[in-house]
């Protein structure tokens, strides 16, 4: 196959799946070598931002994904009537950081670096998809093991854990707080987007004024 069947292929798997898709997958119903279905999906991810695209593809550790541009957010939101996601508390964040940092972690882990009981924020990062569950631990009562997902990888920005920013000598409220700075970067990138395309708007339909005649 050559580099360009590989690249309509690709395009075509991850359009119609609209979820990450592993490299690995791609390369098999390809029948071609994984590092080449990677180094495709870049050269695809170039053109797009090259180009002004309206889409973007993005790599997430080993899986390929296909999304919208960041800064057509605002008018996404407002064509499909979506509701911004609401915001992070400071426990999610703290929760978060801990995991990203140290997975694979159990609950327990999680409420000994915090100090409080977390069942409750553990639950709501899980119903949200930013961790999931990824086995047992082989210790007594084989508590669940977490671990970030690729939509946490999204939410701040990276294509993988090892963008993080280091943090060598680090509590969960210092992770929290290096989280945050990464999705406030996000948000606020988001947020001068949406204010140009809300001014561009303006521009374009607000009528110039007519100079009085003099007579």
């Amino acid at each position: 196959m050559d580099k360009i069947e590989l690249k309509s292929g690709i395009e075509a798997i991850l359009f119609a799946s609209g979820e990450p898709v592993r490299a690995e997958r791609i390369a098999l119903v390809l029948d071609a070598d994984e590092e080449a279905v990677l180094a495709a999906g870049a050269e695809l991810a170039e053109e797009y931002e090259a180009a002004g695209r309206g889409i973007r593809i993005v790599r997430l550790n080993d899986a390929l994904q296909m999304h919208s541009a960041p800064e057509h957010a605002a008018a996404i939101t407002r064509a499909l009537e979506q509701r911004r996601p609401p915001k992070l508390s400071p426990a999610s964040l703290e929760v978060l950081a801990i995991v990203a940092y140290f997975q694979p972690v159990t609950r327990a882990y999680i409420e000994q670096m915090r100090g409080v009981d977390s069942s409750y924020t553990v639950g709501v990062l899980t119903e949200r998809g930013m961790i999931e569950p990824c086995g047992h631990l082989e210790a007594v009562g084989r508590p669940t093991l977490y671990r970030t997902t690729d939509l946490f990888l999204r939410t701040v920005g990276v294509s993988g854990l090892d963008e993080l920013p280091p943090l060598p000598e680090m509590s969960g409220s210092d992770a929290a707080v290096q989280l945050q700075k990464k999705v406030d970067q996000l948000r606020a990138a988001e947020e001068a987007a949406r204010e140009m395309e809300q001014a561009s708007a303006e521009d374009v339909h607000t009528p110039e004024k007519e100079e009085p005649v003099t007579p």
